[in-house]
């Protein structure tokens, strides 16, 4: 079958998420069902450039996958006419320049969140991609997660009647890196290299509020740096300057209320790392990454608070299971093959650099929030 090849630079493989999500449970496995159909009837094929700093890792993981094409000299990529699509998965406080860049260059973007270290940043990127005529995506992953994308279905089909309220718990206990290895890079907790759990997941729950739910109105956050020292990569002792737990509580368009807890200095005593329960008039349910279970209002038990007498009822047993009704591929995949339709195809995308940059502006308001101790309204933003 016909293929039609499209050139990606991929900037950023050798960190944890560019490497396992995005090269080799999306790109790889793209190229390795065959391809993807475009509309003419060929295959989309990605064409791989790796891009980094440390030409001996950039030319193992090519090894390792059958890939010949890697260089540290992003420059001279961009320059390169085969190469459309320009995605970034490098850390946060490097992205902007290079997205600047890419954008100069004529180049499709598609690039992890957040999009840039502030909202003025990510304005400016979405103007000049705007002016410039290219295609523009950030990384929306959790959208695509199965439990959520059950939880979608549930709100789209009026389970829920007037929804209430959401609440989500996300983390899990991140070693301090010294009587063990620490599961996240040491910049993480680097205020000065973009680290910090607001910036990392309040763009995350924007858009999962936002496209799930209702848009965000107002934000009251608290933060804090739980774990005041750390231990590197290298085995040097460090002073954590990012904060590591956020409590926010959001207000959304037609009084929802949402309240989530993230942090990197929590112990797991739940289903899944990220759980959301959402309470509405006609029912409940508990979405998870994978899973989904709800309890409507006709089988909603009568609970009896009796703090003298032992708990007898199985509340957890009293929630059905979402079945999945469909097969639930690998959400970063699905969104990379949502872009390279859209660049190739020009099939919609909503999750365009100005969605990315209301992500942003929801994490600046979190921190303000959190220094000023009030709450803080969400301003409508526009190209």
């Amino acid at each position: 079958m016909e293929r039609t090849s499209i050139g990606i630079i991929l900037n950023g493989v050798t960190g944890r998420m560019g490497y396992r999500q995005h090269l080799v449970r999306s790109l790889l496995a793209i190229r390795e069902q065959g391809g993807l159909p475009a509309r003419d009837g060929s295959r989309i094929w990605p064409e791989l450039t790796l891009v980094g700093r440390n030409e001996a890792k950039l030319a193992e993981i090519a090894a390792r996958h059958g890939l010949t094409s890697y260089t540290t000299d992003l420059d001279a990529a961009l320059a390169d006419d085969s190469h459309q699509i320009y995605f970034d998965a490098q850390v946060t406080a490097q992205r902007e320049k290079a997205i600047r860049a890419a954008i100069d260059a004529g180049k499709h973007v598609y690039t992890e969140k957040p999009l840039a270290e502030g909202l003025t940043g990510s304005l400016e990127l979405a103007r000049l991609a705007a002016a410039k005529g290219i295609k523009n995506g950030v990384v929306q992953d959790k959208l695509f997660l199965p439990g959520l994308r059950k939880l979608k279905r549930l709100v789209d089909s009026g389970f829920f009647g007037r929804i209430l309220s959401i609440r989500g718990e996300f983390g899990y206990w991140v070693f301090e890196g010294d009587w063990q290895t620490a599961q996240r890079p040491s910049w993480n907790y680097r205020a000065e290299d973009g680290g910090g759990i607001v910036v990392d997941m309040f763009p995350h729950w924007h858009y999962v509020l936002e496209q799930i739910f209702a848009p965000v109105t107002a934000v009251t956050a608290h933060i804090a740096t739980h774990i005041p020292e750390r231990v590197d990569e290298n085995g040097q002792t460090y002073r954590a300057t990012a904060d590591d737990a956020a409590y926010g509580i959001f207000e959304l368009a037609g009084g929802i209320t949402a309240q989530i807890n993230s942090s990197w200095a929590v112990r797991v005593y739940r289903d899944e790392l990220v759980e959301f329960q959402v309470d509405g008039t006609h029912g409940s349910a508990v979405a998870g990454l994978r899973e989904c279970r709800i309890q409507h209002r006709g089988t909603t038990p009568m609970p009896v608070w009796n703090p003298d007498l032992p708990v007898t009822e199985p509340f957890r047993a009293q929630w059905q299971t979402v079945p999945d009704n469909e097969d639930f591929d690998n959400g970063f995949k699905v969104q990379w093959e949502a872009f390279l339709r859209h660049v190739v195809d020009g099939e919609p995308f909503p999750w365009d650099f100005l969605a990315g940059a209301r992500g942003v502006q929801l994490a600046e308001a979190g921190l303000r929030s959190a220094r000023d101790g009030r709450r803080i309204e969400i301003e409508e933003i526009t190209l």
